[in-house]
């Protein structure tokens, strides 16, 4: 890799995650210069921010804007039949192809997200159309949750509710599939009582529109979490715990 210095090294992959779209590299250095981490909990909409990178193969590019909207739920497709599920926060500064991965700082040049996506006018993010004003950063708090097991073990660990979720829903909320094994014999979900067809409404108080939305609210949390969620069956509404465990590896 080759570092806005000019100097190139070698580098090790330690572990990558495409659930959240993010790996961890190392090189052999000493003594260099790094950005701080900020604390992406406390960012508010309309903050001003920078986004750093190179779009279009032009390094060293810095972009200005502001923060549009936060816990953005993104699914970002590498075209390869894998997605990565993103609590995003989105920002208007011009991100572009060639800028994922690069930093999105604050007005005090601290990291709060790591650029990751962008939307297209076809809807369809990570495209090759250019910037619309609608780019999309992994807070830097997840980031280096996920970072951090990456480096202990080599892999990082998602909480999941025990359930598989049928995408050709179109009604608001996230519809347990009416599949066989859609509801996992001894996770969370059947432990609090949720059966196939169930309509997910709320997580964490928060309402769930679609099934990105819950994959991703759950994705946010951290395995053993007890969290409430609303859910509609024929019509009648439930309040229930439940809580997150760790996906099998």
């Amino acid at each position: 890799m080759t570092l806005n210095s000019g100097k190139s090294y070698s580098a090790t992959i330690i572990g990558r995650d495409t659930s959240y779209d993010l790996a961890v590299i190392k090189i052999k250095a000493q003594n260099l210069p790094a950005l701080k981490f900020g604390d992406s909990d406390k960012v508010q909409v309309g903050d001003a921010v920078i986004a750093v990178g190179s779009p279009l193969g032009l390094s060293g590019t810095v972009t200005s804007g502001i923060i549009s909207a936060k816990n953005r739920a993104v699914t970002a497709g590498d075209g390869n039949g894998e997605s990565s599920f993103i609590n995003a926060l989105q920002t208007d500064a011009a991100v572009n192809p060639g800028n994922s991965g690069g930093p999105l700082v604050d007005a005090t040049g601290s990291v709060i997200g790591v650029n990751s996506a962008i939307a297209s006018l076809g809807s369809s993010f990570g495209s090759q159309s250019g910037s619309i004003g609608l780019g999309f950063a992994i807070p830097i708090n997840q980031a280096r949750k996920t970072a951090d097991q990456l480096i202990k073990t080599g892999k990082a660990t998602y909480p999941i509710m025990g359930i598989s979720i049928d995408r050709n829903f179109n009604g608001v909320g996230a519809r347990i599939a009416d599949t066989p094994g859609a509801v996992r014999q001894g996770g969370p979900a059947e432990k609090a009582g949720l059966k196939v067809g169930d309509v997910i409404t709320t997580f964490d108080g928060k309402t769930i529109s679609n099934a990105d939305e819950l994959i991703v609210a759950v994705r946010a949390r951290n395995v053993g979490d007890s969290v409430g969620l609303t859910y509609s069956r024929d019509g009648v509404s439930h309040n229930v715990s439940v809580t997150l465990v760790a996906v099998a590896q």
